[in-house]
């Protein structure tokens, strides 16, 4: 049996925004428009595909496994933009990184509330 996760769609208050904020921070490009969804396409063939909505939106958690180099490139974007950053989940620990696993990991959130992570080692992967 071979199940993907093929796409998501993600709630944001201006779509094209955010898809433009995901793309710019991990360093990646929007896509073109489709239907009502603007996608950010990741480089495993998986999309975020953004829609508007007009009604508050629930914070979802969007996790990215990067290599060390990306993970040293987007995290320097992240700082370069001025957001604060945590090493955790609960954003206990503002302005740190975590090493869990021997890895790197920091979460930032975008501009709906949505809670982002960026790891370069799967969590219980050993380190």
């Amino acid at each position: 049996m071979s199940v993907e996760l093929n796409h998501t769609i993600v709630a944001a208050h201006d779509k094209k925004a955010s898809a433009q904020f995901l793309a710019d921070i991990l360093g990646l490009e929007v896509s073109p428009q489709y239907g009502p969804f603007v996608p950010v396409e990741i480089p495993n063939g998986v999309t975020l595909d953004y829609a508007d909505s007009s009604e508050p939106i629930t914070p979802q958690h969007y996790a990215f496994l990067v290599s060390e180099a990306d993970f040293d490139e987007i995290f320097a974007r992240v700082r370069a933009a001025g957001l604060t950053y945590w090493a955790d989940p609960y954003h206990r620990h503002s302005m740190e990184i975590n090493t869990n696993d021997g890895g790197r990991g920091a979460y930032f959130d975008d501009p709906n509330g949505h809670n982002l992570e960026i790891l370069t080692r799967p969590y219980g992967s050993g380190g």
